[in-house]
């Protein structure tokens, strides 16, 4: 991952206190960031979430997949919000983006509302935190207390949010999984925590076309009712949906590892989480034991949030999420 630019003075300043006391500038983070400049932030964003999860279950698992996606490129800054314009093509066009990620709208709803109460305070990369962990509680998940100040970024990257090397690929196999998380410092059992968010939501079929009809790690059974909505043809049917978990898609909980063990796993990247390697014993302490799953899921978002964000007087703080100042 790119670093930022920083003064030579500053760069060696910040590598000696990295070296010293052993944080980054996620150290700054703090759940009571807001207290006193916007009291009333969690309570506004928390309105915006509830109307929009009552609207539509879904969104509530997009919402968490939009802090995923704004995380793994370049840290948790709200880069992946910023639209393109005649000069600038940012993160959202990039192919594992483009009429994919979702929710955009209601980041831009809840900004507005937080800048009603408090202007130029919040950024809308914490908004994005609060949203994922909004969500999951709405859908029955587990709460935490979500580490906060983190600034916006005044630009995006479409080459890193294209790069295979950055966002893992719902085609991807177990040693590529693990590289990719590791490489931002997420261990195999952050990997498998934070893929059971997948409990919620759905997936194009041109996403899970090639499991459902040429793997051997599936059962058959699954694979045929998947098929029936989703054709072989390439190009036919591509922007069907299918539910990640079979058994309950707009509820949060650990049914999603159930559905692993017994070869319902929807996407390959799933699936291979439990195929025989070094994160089975992972999913099996997960599909029996859901308060494991709950705990360490909390842990691996609050460290997947903690990737690379801009704090002090890096970036700014957008007065609307889309474009910068």
């Amino acid at each position: 991952m790119a670093i930022r630019s920083l003064s030579s003075v500053a760069f060696v300043s910040l590598a000696l206190l990295v070296i010293l006391t052993g944080k980054s500038s996620s150290a700054e983070l703090c759940k009571d960031f807001y207290s006193k400049s916007c009291p009333k932030l969690f309570r506004t964003v928390k309105s915006v979430v509830k109307s929009a999860v009552s609207k539509e279950r879904r969104m509530g698992a997009s919402l968490v997949r939009l802090f995923f996606h704004d995380c793994f490129v370049n840290g948790c800054d709200g880069s992946i919000l910023l639209d393109d314009t005649p000069c600038f093509r940012g993160e959202q066009t990039a192919g594992p983006n483009n009429n994919s990620v979702r929710g955009y709208n209601v980041i831009d709803q809840i900004k507005s509302k937080v800048e009603h109460v408090c202007p130029g305070v919040v950024s809308c990369a914490d908004i994005v935190a609060i949203a994922a962990r909004d969500s999951t509680v709405l859908l029955g998940g587990p709460n935490w207390n979500v580490k906060l100040g983190r600034r916006d970024a005044k630009t995006a990257s479409f080459y890193d949010a294209n790069n295979t090397g950055v966002l893992p690929s719902p085609r991807a196999n177990l040693s590529t999984l693990i590289k990719l998380f590791g490489d931002k410092g997420l261990s195999p059992k952050d990997m498998v925590a934070l893929s059971g968010a997948h409990t919620i939501g759905q997936a194009r079929c041109v996403v899970f076309r090639d499991r459902i009809y040429n793997r051997t790690n599936i059962d058959s059974s699954f694979a045929k009712t998947r098929q029936a909505n989703c054709p072989r043809t390439t190009g036919s049917g591509d922007n069907k949906l299918a539910p990640l978990d079979v058994k309950t898609a707009n509820f949060f909980d650990n049914a999603y590892y159930k559905n692993l063990i017994h070869k319902k796993g929807l996407l390959n990247s799933d699936q291979v989480l439990f195929n025989g390697g070094s994160t089975d014993s992972f999913v099996r302490t997960y599909s029996s034991n859901p308060d494991a799953f709950y705990s360490d899921f909390v842990s691996a978002m609050i460290k997947m949030g903690d990737l690379d964000p801009l704090t002090g007087c890096k970036g700014e703080i957008r007065k609307k999420c889309s474009r910068v100042n």
